[in-house]
């Protein structure tokens, strides 16, 4: 294994690990950054109403993108486990 490839099969795992967690990361930013409005404009201090909106708002995206989360993972990891042999210098 040459530090070229280590370092691009990083690059690429780390890319994927983005690609997979940006839709939560940003629904839950967003969603939060609304709740934080709303809780500044009617000054309703109250925890369950920051944490619940997100929480159901992250489980109804991973269950809408759950497909694409999957095939994006398994197409990875496919290739990954294909190139074992390149890995080890046998191909």
């Amino acid at each position: 294994m040459t530090p070229e490839f280590v370092v691009s099969f990083a690059t690429e795992a780390i890319t994927i690990a983005t690609k997979l967690a940006a839709p939560l990361l940003i629904t839950a930013l967003v969603l939060g950054l609304v709740v934080s409005i709303f809780q500044a404009v009617t000054q309703i201090q109250e925890m369950t109403l920051a944490i619940i909106p997100k929480m159901v708002g992250v489980v109804v995206l991973l269950i809408l993108f759950l497909p694409w989360f999957v095939s994006t993972a398994a197409e990875f990891m496919a290739k990954t486990f294909s190139s074992i042999p390149f890995y080890i210098g046998l191909g």
